[in-house]
């Protein structure tokens, strides 16, 4: 595996931890956090694995592989959860950049 082929890939990943960052920091600053439980818990989990998930494929790691596909499956939860809060640009956001990285990760595997 060369990791300049996967150039966009890291992207795609780098872009959804962003966005789920923002989303986390801003889910806490919504009246009812309690109601965002799940939300903020798989925007932490999604930017933890595609952070880790660029880094490996970075890296040319062995595990890159699995780690794409455990990526595009946590992307597409946090991605469904997030579209739930039509109401919340920044979740509509994370669900589009979710979305993204998914369909990038699917790609490369």
């Amino acid at each position: 595996m060369h990791n300049s082929q996967y150039q966009s890939v890291i992207q795609a990943l780098n872009a959804c931890a962003a966005a789920c960052d923002h989303c986390y920091d801003a889910c806490l600053q919504e009246q009812d956090v309690k109601m965002m439980a799940r939300c903020i818990r798989l925007d932490r989990d999604c930017s933890d694995i595609c952070k880790l998930t660029a880094s490996a494929l970075a890296r040319n790691s062995e595990v890159a592989k699995t780690l794409l596909q455990a990526c595009a499956d946590i992307c597409r939860e946090c991605g469904i959860e997030c579209a739930n809060h039509k109401h919340m640009q920044h979740c509509l956001e994370c669900a589009e950049a979710c979305k993204a990285c998914e369909d990038a990760c699917r790609s490369a595997l």
